[in-house]
């Protein structure tokens, strides 16, 4: 199953790059949990200029997950986001699956 991955950058225009590094941070969430299908990621700066905001949205059948992090570069921000999605994931599946 692949999951559908829709990237969106306010108030700047994302590089190819970024983008691509955020869809190879986010696709690695498909080997957690079993099901979801779509991730949003939205990528913006926040008014200060200095600090970068990721959010990610995943759909998951029982639910919607949302983290946000900041960070000095989007790529830091993600690497966060992405690392607390993994262990909610984890949560999920164990309460799904009862282990």
């Amino acid at each position: 199953m692949i999951m559908e991955i829709r990237i969106q950058s306010v108030k700047f225009d994302a590089d190819e790059k970024l983008l691509a590094f955020v869809e190879k941070k986010v696709e690695k969430l498909e080997k957690f949990f079993d099901g979801f299908m779509e991730a949003d990621v939205v990528l913006s700066l926040l008014p200060d200029q200095l600090n970068k905001e990721c959010k990610i949205k995943l759909q998951v059948p029982t639910d919607d997950i949302i983290v946000t992090r900041n960070a000095k570069s989007f790529e830091d921000a993600v690497v966060d986001c992405v690392d607390v999605l993994k262990g909610q994931l984890v949560k999920l599946k164990e309460k799904k699956f009862g282990r």
